[in-house]
């Protein structure tokens, strides 16, 4: 199966990151059916190291405030829902029941850099799934970094010991705001056939 056009640019082409946020609140339901997506992505090993904490209040979002770089506050107190994705330095923990491979937890028990570099790789690649999945369902979305790993997590992470990777805002846009989209590099530019 292919996605249509109409599909293809929902995800893709007509997709923008948002400037401003119309008045549509984000639902806790529409949070689970957001996960229940991307919890289906794949990840190396079926790892899923991501870890997400939805910031849905003002409150939370100003307990945010302090670690944000300047350039982020707006964005952030003005999203329904920022998503804090991080990742969790024991998911291999989580691996009996992830991955029925006998030994599969020991790898990544026995090194720790091994285990880092994992749970970065795929709580990046779960956080793209996120973003996609937020379009799919009629989200928009703004990633961003520009904040202070270590505030974020001691402020919303540390009972859990997980570990902050980059935050998503989530909303519906106010497209009254939008502007085109930045440059992209070609093929040639970007691609090597080998």
């Amino acid at each position: 199966m292919v996605l249509d056009d109409a599909g293809l640019d929902i995800l893709f082409r007509a997709a923008r990151t948002p400037a401003a946020w119309n008045e549509s609140p984000v639902t806790e339901e529409t949070l689970h059916q957001l996960y229940d997506l991307v919890r289906l992505g794949p990840t190396s090993g079926n790892c899923c190291p991501a870890r997400f904490v939805f910031l849905r209040t003002h409150d939370s979002r100003e307990r945010l405030r302090p670690a944000l770089s300047e350039g982020n506050v707006a964005r952030v107190m003005s999203a329904p829902v920022t998503v804090i994705v991080a990742w969790d330095p024991l998911f291999f923990d989580r691996m009996d029941v992830l991955n029925p491979e006998p030994g599969v937890r020991s790898w990544f028990a026995a090194d720790v850099g091994l285990a880092e570099e994992t749970a970065i790789r795929n709580s990046t690649l779960q956080g793209a799934y996120l973003i996609m999945a937020a379009r799919a369902l009629g989200l928009d979305a703004l990633p961003m970094s520009g904040f202070d790993a270590m505030m974020v997590e001691e402020t919303f992470l540390h009972a859990h010991g997980w570990r902050a990777n980059f935050l998503v805002n989530l909303g519906y846009a106010d497209h009254g705001f939008d502007t085109p989209r930045a440059p992209r590099l070609a093929f040639d530019d970007a691609c090597v056939m080998a």
